[in-house]
């Protein structure tokens, strides 16, 4: 597996997309993320910490079948596509 937590991070987006298109279970998604060491370490602390709570939220998210208004999927999922866009731009300006 590649080392470089720029390519790790398109990896990200790609499983993300992957996710978006039920191509993806939640739990593949969440796992391999969470288990992402070589990107986290890459990032500042704190980036670590905001994407596991929203993996968790978005777990939480699959325990309802309806979208609910504090649980949205597509929010989620969004929340998470932001996280990648900002840690892109941390990675670049190193």
């Amino acid at each position: 597996m590649d080392n470089d937590p720029s390519a790790r991070l398109a990896a990200l987006s790609q499983s993300l997309d992957a996710l978006r298109r039920g191509e993806l279970s939640l739990q593949d998604f969440s796992a391999a993320t969470r288990g992402d060491a070589v990107l986290l370490a890459a990032l500042p602390p704190r980036y670590a910490d905001v994407l596991n709570n929203l993996l968790d939220r978005l777990e939480s998210s699959a325990l309802f079948s309806e979208e609910s208004c504090s649980f949205s999927q597509n929010d989620l999922t969004g929340a998470v596509q932001h996280w990648i866009d900002k840690a892109g731009a941390t990675l670049a300006s190193r």
